[in-house]
């Protein structure tokens, strides 16, 4: 198993699942017919039974050996973070993206997404469906709890100078985010990117 292999195995696990192209994007960008390469890849590694693959959808979506059900009802939920990653990739690549991190259960949020990007932190919240005020408003409430306990001062990619990460709303809905003590963002990468452009 080359590095590459062992790269596309190790976003699928990150990821829980990528399509063709996804993976086509991130790991054969500068490759002649990148989509034929990526396909024979695949093949190979299916064949080996290192990965698993669902065809119910027209593209097939791929999977890492041990990995949720082909037909879950988060599937689409993580192609989007997926996506969200591909689209963030085009202006910075992360330096940290961990795919639903763990905050230390309830009370506290359970982000999508906690990343490091331009110097920042974040805690990011893909939405594939309008959440209702009073919904959105508890998870925000999860979030106020967590900034309230201090926990994430002793987080393990805190600097000297401890900040509490943006919370990075992606996807349907607009959501009223006044009085939370933290910074709230809304919008996709290409919005939030203008909000910070200088003039």
């Amino acid at each position: 198993m080359n590095a590459r292999d062992k790269a596309i195995i190790s976003d699928l696990e990150r990821f829980r699942c990528l399509s063709r192209d996804d993976i086509a994007e991130l790991h054969f960008p500068n490759v002649k017919n990148a989509i034929n390469e990526t396909n024979k890849v695949l093949l190979r590694l299916r064949r080996e039974g290192i990965i698993g693959v669902s065809k119910e959808r027209r593209k097939y979506l791929y999977f890492p050996d041990k990995s949720i059900k082909k037909d879950s009802q988060k599937i689409g939920h993580f192609l989007a973070i997926a996506e969200f990653y591909r689209e963030l990739r085009k202006h910075e690549a992360p330096t940290r993206f961990d795919v639903e991190p763990k905050l230390g259960g309830k009370p506290f949020p359970e982000p999508d997404i906690f990343m490091a990007w331009k110097r920042t932190a974040f805690y990011i919240e893909i939405q594939n469906s309008t959440f209702t005020h009073t919904v959105m408003q508890a998870k925000l409430k999860r979030y106020e709890a967590y900034y309230n306990s201090g926990e994430w001062q002793r987080e393990a990619w805190q600097g000297e100078k401890k900040l509490f990460p943006f919370v990075w709303i992606v996807g349907k809905g607009n959501y009223k985010t006044d009085g939370f003590p933290y910074r709230i963002l809304q919008g996709d990468v290409d919005q939030i990117l203008s909000l910070y452009k200088k003039p």
